[in-house]
């Protein structure tokens, strides 16, 4: 019987949509597979840090009690540095539970991946503490504050590698699975919405914040504008999306899970139970092909 091979796991940008990666290692390890490696980037990171930390449980029970008032408490504004929201309370949410730690300590190899922000390139976050890495992933453009560590500006790594593949590759791994959460339905990127729920709510705060009139307020009649953080999901899932198909055609996982939620904004964290089970249906359409990858 050949030996199984070292399994690396590419978990991909996506914001919200990033629960996926939840339900997705839960239906690999009903199939009897983990991971030997895993690298993250962004969302992808946090989970991948719960999932190489024993704590993707305490993960998804916090996820799913995360309710649309849980959340905007979690919402720490920042007007003057880089972007709308400082962050760190949605990274530092692994300290609960002793992730708190050197990426080292990790029970399995890890990289969070990010993007310097002076030189436009990509950086693997493989050493030194674990939630400033994560944090640092997480840093989605014009949403999260650019995180400085190590004295570099970080930001979003789905600016330069949005599904990490190649990292596994460099850290050993024979067979790779990534996982996409930003799949897309019949090539759609945006749909208007008629009820923008977390996005209405955050743009009310900051307006109340700032002196009257300095946000513009949509006309009184015609269509509707899309909103800014439409704007800024949409766009970026436009950026990842060519960047991601770019990097794959040169270096593609040996099983690519795309999954798609497209009506899913990058903000709407507490719409986790959609998300992951989104991530598990995604694993089980290609179940038999994964377990022939990985030999089991």
């Amino acid at each position: 019987m050949a030996a199984r091979p070292r399994i690396g796991l590419a978990l991909g940008s996506g914001g919200a949509r990033g629960w996926c990666h939840l339900g997705a290692l839960a239906a690999l390890e009903d199939m009897g597979i983990r991971p030997d490696v895993v690298a993250g980037c962004s969302m992808g990171a946090l989970v991948g840090a719960a999932e190489a930390g024993g704590k993707r449980a305490e993960l998804q029970d916090w996820a799913l009690d995360l309710t649309q008032t849980k959340f905007l408490g979690l919402v720490d504004l920042q007007l003057s540095a880089g972007g709308l929201v400082a962050g760190k309370q949605i990274a530092n949410v692994l300290g609960q539970w002793g992730l708190d730690c050197a990426i080292s300590d990790l029970a399995l190899p890890f990289t969070a991946v990010a993007t310097n922000l002076e030189t436009g390139r990509e950086v693997w976050l493989q050493h030194g503490r674990l939630l400033p890495a994560v944090r640092a992933s997480l840093s989605i453009p014009g949403v999260f504050t650019p995180s400085y560590l190590d004295g570099r500006w970080l930001v979003d790594g789905g600016l330069t590698n949005p599904v990490p593949v190649s990292v596994c590759r460099a850290e050993g791994a024979d067979v790779v699975l990534s996982i996409n959460p930003n799949g897309k339905a019949e090539g759609r990127v945006w749909r208007p919405s008629e009820e923008l729920g977390v996005i209405e709510q955050l743009h009310q705060q900051l307006s109340e914040s700032l002196p009257e009139g300095w946000l513009p307020k949509p006309p009184p009649r015609g269509p509707v504008p899309p909103q800014g953080f439409d704007v800024v999901s949409s766009s970026l899932d436009m950026l990842t999306d060519y960047l991601r198909r770019t990097r794959m055609a040169a270096d593609p996982a040996d099983v690519a899970v795309d999954i798609c939620l497209p009506d899913l904004t990058v903000l709407e964290f507490f719409r986790a139970e959609e998300s992951i089970n989104a991530g598990r249906a995604a694993i089980e359409a290609q179940a038999e092909q994964i377990a022939r990858v990985c030999k089991i």
